[in-house]
């Protein structure tokens, strides 16, 4: 059973601790409402909600729902003195929810600091984290948010069938789905080479321009690598956006919507996760890209972070390894790694896609019905870890 503990309860329901006037994450303190307490009421998982004047039992958790962590906020210093002094005294810990994948050790030396700053013991924290390397530091945990995330937007809401989406084996009259909703310059030199190379040929793809601020010398592939590529993909944004359906903007981010043709009418989706290499820490980050086309029954060759196959492998997914050559996942080096992936796709190509997609029936038709399953062993595994980390 999670215990979590909140400042205030307004008619029965807790507001989100930190959170000074909206629980928006565009506003300052950038703080969400906590995604465990939807995720504990879509999978039955038990919990125990408290105020911080009640009596709390041992393994409770003071927790705070980031939205994006800032770097220039002292967490610590909006904390009540009340609060403070309770976590000194051992009382709960504080628990920051942080869905992202950014770099963990970062993220503790900042936390770390902060502590000394307040004169707070270290472990007075904990954090969670969708970045795997957290596993391997201390106070901080991994988990799969993204996962538990897209089970809500996809099954939940879908009362648990597989409408919209089912795994099949008739012929697709497209190679490959893209998708690619916001510009970055890794992901210009993936879409753009993949075009000029003629491997988007006869596929559904998209390519976007809503920009986030990335910059060209944040691209962690080399460019001048490829012969040509500069000037072509120069062109290639230049020409953007290219669409493959008639959504807008707004439903291209509304992860209730989805089109059947992305994933029914192509034979293997090749995924544009939000990372190529999880902010330099060495460590994997899957987001519901990765997990559409496992929700909608299709195989797929993934472009992210290393150690991501592995990673869904672990989670207990099954990722085709005895028809798709999944070796470019343990690759390391970025460009070499996105060399690699190329090569992947070209013998997936050169098999023949109808085949290639005959083979991996059976291990996409596993990998929906697992997903839609229930996640509550997720939830036992991450309180478990916590409660071993107190």
């Amino acid at each position: 059973m999670f215990n979590f503990v909140f400042d205030l309860i307004e008619q029965g329901q807790p507001r989100p601790n930190l959170a000074i006037s909206s629980a928006q994450d565009t506003v300052y303190p950038y703080i969400t409402p906590l995604r465990l307490l939807y995720y504990v009421a879509d999978h039955d998982y038990p919990v125990e909600i408290f105020h911080i004047d009640q009596q709390l039992p041992s393994n409770s958790f003071y927790p705070v729902g980031l939205g994006f962590f800032d770097f220039g906020i002292d967490y610590f210093s909006l904390l009540s003195e009340r609060v403070r002094t309770d976590c000194r005294q051992g009382r709960f810990k504080i628990l920051f929810y942080y869905h992202e994948g950014d770099n963990p050790f970062h993220e503790k030396q900042r936390l770390d600091s902060l502590c000394a700053a307040h004169n707070l013991p270290v472990n007075c924290y904990r954090f969670i984290s969708g970045n795997t390397k957290a596993d391997q530091i201390e106070n901080f945990v991994y988990f799969p948010d993204h996962e538990l995330f897209y089970w809500r937007m996809s099954v939940r809401r879908n009362q648990q069938d597989l409408a919209g989406c089912v795994a099949h084996q008739n012929p697709r009259p497209y190679n490959f789905t893209l998708l690619s909703r916001v510009h970055k310059w890794w992901r210009a030199t993936i879409v753009s080479y993949l075009l000029q190379q003629g491997l988007l040929d006869q596929s559904l793809w998209s390519y976007n321009t809503v920009s986030i601020g990335d910059l060209p010398e944040d691209n962690p592939i080399e460019v001048y690598k490829f012969a040509g590529l500069d000037q072509y993909m120069a062109q290639f944004l230049k020409n953007a956006p290219y669409t493959c359906d008639d959504l807008g903007e707004q439903d291209h981010n509304n992860h209730n919507v989805f089109v059947t043709d992305h994933y029914e009418n192509s034979y293997v989706n090749l995924v544009l996760e939000t990372l190529y290499d999880a902010d330099q820490s060495g460590g994997a980050f899957v987001t519901e890209k990765t997990f559409k086309p496992i929700r909608h029954g299709q195989p797929f060759v993934l472009l992210g972070s290393p150690g991501s196959l592995q990673l869904l492998r672990q989670l207990g997914y099954r990722t085709f390894d005895s028809v798709i050559d999944s070796s470019y996942d343990q690759e390391q080096d970025n460009t070499q790694r996105f060399s690699k992936t190329v090569d992947t796709l070209v013998k997936i190509r050169n098999q023949g896609l109808d085949w290639v997609s005959q083979q991996c029936y059976q291990d996409a038709v596993y990998n929906q019905q697992f997903f839609v399953s229930s996640k509550y062993h997720r939830l036992r595994d991450l309180e478990q870890k916590l409660i071993v980390s107190i």
